[in-house]
């Protein structure tokens, strides 16, 4: 990330008087704050584009824009390199225990559905794919060349992957978020919003299903619950065993993103911790997978 970013934040021209930015946590991609202009509030996320990660603020713009006009998302009010200004969204910032309250999931599976069926319709521009295992076969050829702590479980870690890769077999691809923390999510009392499309692009849903699960640490019964109304029909064998190979694809992303970010990061966060707990969760749900037959 280039400059200051409190000073960046501060003299964006969309601003129509002097602006006293308030550091705003929980970013650890951005850096955020909270501005108040002439008596309205905004988030302003500065970062750049992060390529070790696949991320292009063009595509988040676009996603971002897109996501609005469906409906679950903030405004965009202002872009500028580096830099993007959203309109802020009074609310509670959703925690994992949240998500694993029954009521709250059964109003978070229709804003994923909002996300795999209208966003698309309102995209514009070259279409980006998240395909998780290209994710993983670039996080490694990165983490490879600059010398990872973690070098030697590389080859383990790909071989986990091109096993999941050929069990999730044929997709139908949706619009996904592919980032379904429950940081990202914001109940305002009434509706609830889904922020940070720097991930965003066409995927399979069941990472997405996959995702929610794994970042929240869902319950058995609620995965199930939560394939059974997604696909409206109960999960038959093939289904679970392509999505526990999705669930774990998702918590292997996740453990490779944190091992790039321990190199490459600048924002304060204990991303070592961060990458123990993503690979011991991916043990688990893999020893699952493995239990399965496709």
């Amino acid at each position: 990330m280039s400059g200051d970013p409190l000073a960046k934040s501060a003299t964006l021209g969309c601003w129509r008087d002097k602006v006293d930015p308030e550091p705003l946590g929980g970013g650890i991609t951005n850096t955020n704050f909270v501005v108040e202009d002439k008596g309205e509030r905004f988030v302003v996320r500065i970062g750049d584009d992060i390529p070790e990660h696949c991320v292009s603020r063009i595509n988040e713009l676009a996603s971002a824009r897109a996501a609005h006009a469906a409906g679950i998302a903030p405004e965009i009010v202002h872009t500028e390199p580096g830099a993007l200004v959203m309109r802020y969204i009074e609310g509670r910032t959703l925690k994992p225990e949240d998500v694993r309250d029954a009521g709250m999931l059964e109003r978070i599976l229709p804003l994923i559905r909002v996300c795999h069926q209208e966003v698309p319709r309102h995209f514009r521009g070259p279409a980006p794919l998240f395909w998780t295992f290209q994710v993983v076969r670039d996080y490694a050829a990165t983490l490879r060349k600059d010398k990872s702590r973690r070098s030697g479980e590389l080859p383990r870690l790909e071989a986990m992957s091109a096993e999941l890769e050929k069990a999730v077999g044929a997709v139908r691809l949706v619009f996904g978020h592919n980032d379904l923390l429950a940081a990202n999510l914001i109940d305002d009392g009434t509706r609830l919003w889904l922020l940070d499309w720097e991930y965003a692009g066409f995927n399979s849903p069941l990472f997405d299903l996959g995702g929610l699960a794994s970042n929240n640490e869902l319950p058995d019964e609620q995965e199930r619950w939560l394939l059974d109304t997604y696909f409206y029909e109960p999960a038959d064998k093939s289904l679970l065993y392509r999505y526990a190979a999705m669930k774990c694809a998702s918590l292997l992303r996740e453990s490779m993103w944190s091992m790039v970010s321990e190199l490459h990061s600048k924002i304060d966060a204990d991303f070592v911790a961060y990458t123990s707990d993503n690979l011991q969760r991916l043990e688990s749900a893999w020893i699952r997978f493995q239990s399965l037959e496709g």
